[in-house]
């Protein structure tokens, strides 16, 4: 899964910056929610820190020489002159990073937000006014860049106090998980996902593999109902998600081997599958639709499946994945077409490319 390309929320954020409205300060610089883009890669901006958990865009900004900060393993007193923020569509997750934004400012400082006209901008320069008061604000390319300088007598300490825990982890699904706010299908269980479980045979063995794996509702299912596995791997490319996943899975291994992978799909997996699991993610981090990473993680899943491995997936029932199934894989059906979505069942034979449907 590549980053997103284009990014105009992240471009918009410099604007400020580069028509010399807001000068660039010595001290260090944090910008969380970090995505690569054209004024980065432009020119060096130095002692910029970045913190990104979604694995494509963190290994963006490292292959472009910019360091990544660990937010779990960080001076959490630390104060930066300057806290740059590209808020999440996610209005919990989003007011939460705002409440940090501006918790990790120091006074004087600069608090610089931008985020889509369709994303919520409106509300979210909103949000900062209430906040910390606001300084100043531009559009350009369908974005809003908006920042308040800190004053801590402007500050809303109740409100930031009540922001700052809005992302907290916390139980769904009646206790059977724990998750937080901004990861897929954060507060439910994803219909998808219940409808590939509901499917999903019980005579999987050997090592499984779970792509995307989110906060562990699939493999939580496949463990229930396969009791020949004796290994599972979760991949996912969300940080945040991966977390939640170590803390539900914890107690129900049963004595079977968990590894978790922070890991984008797309670059491949790191070890052959006897089974592989997957509700494959159809959006990066904008809106438009990505059904190439659908498409990657199929044949990620080709490489990594011995000879005889199974893939079971669910897809909207309009993404057109059936060519890339078959022509990386010998046999596929569609178990189920329901409520939207299609379970389908691939198996992967000897020799190159693929021969049709079961």
């Amino acid at each position: 899964m590549t980053a997103d390309h284009g990014d105009s929320a992240a471009e918009t954020l410099f604007l400020p910056l580069l028509e010399s409205r807001l000068t660039w300060p010595d001290g260090g610089v944090l910008w969380l929610r970090a995505r690569m883009c054209a004024p980065a890669r432009a020119r060096r901006w130095p002692q910029l820190s970045c913190e990104q958990t979604f694995k494509p865009e963190a290994d963006a900004l490292v292959r472009a020489g910019y360091a990544l900060r660990d937010p779990e393993a960080v001076d959490q007193t630390r104060r930066y002159p300057m806290v740059l923020l590209l808020p999440p569509r996610q209005r919990e997750e989003a007011r939460a990073l705002m409440a940090r934004a501006v918790t990790c400012c120091e006074p004087g400082g600069t608090v610089l937000v931008c985020m889509r006209n369709e994303e919520g901008a409106k509300s979210g320069e909103a949000d900062l006014k209430t906040l910390a008061g606001l300084s100043g604000s531009l559009s350009k390319q369908h974005c809003r860049v908006f920042w308040a300088c800190i004053d801590p007598r402007r500050i809303d300490d109740e409100l930031l106090s009540r922001w700052s825990g809005l992302d907290a982890p916390r139980l769904i699904a009646e206790g059977r998980f724990v998750s937080r706010p901004g990861v897929f299908a954060w507060d439910r269980i994803d219909p998808a996902s219940a409808l590939l479980a509901e499917h999903l045979p019980a005579d999987l063995r050997g090592r499984i593999a779970d792509l995307g794996a989110g906060y562990g509702y699939l493999s939580a299912e496949v463990l229930r109902k396969c009791p020949g596995i004796v290994a599972l791997d979760l991949y996912e490319a969300e940080a945040r998600a991966l977390a939640l996943a170590r803390r539900n899975l914890g107690d129900i291994a049963s004595g079977r081997a968990l590894e978790f992978f922070w890991r984008d799909v797309a670059a491949g997996l790191t070890r052959s599958y006897d089974a592989i699991v997957s509700n494959p993610p159809f959006h990066g981090h904008g809106r438009g639709a990505r059904p190439d990473i659908g498409r990657a993680f199929i044949m990620a899943a080709a490489e990594a499946l011995v000879t005889g491995g199974r893939l079971w997936m669910v897809a909207n029932r309009h993404l057109p994945y059936e060519s890339v199934l078959a022509t990386h894989f010998t046999a596929m059906r569609v178990v189920v077409d329901a409520q939207g979505f299609k379970v389908i069942e691939a198996v992967k034979g000897s020799g190159a490319g693929g021969r049709g449907r079961a």
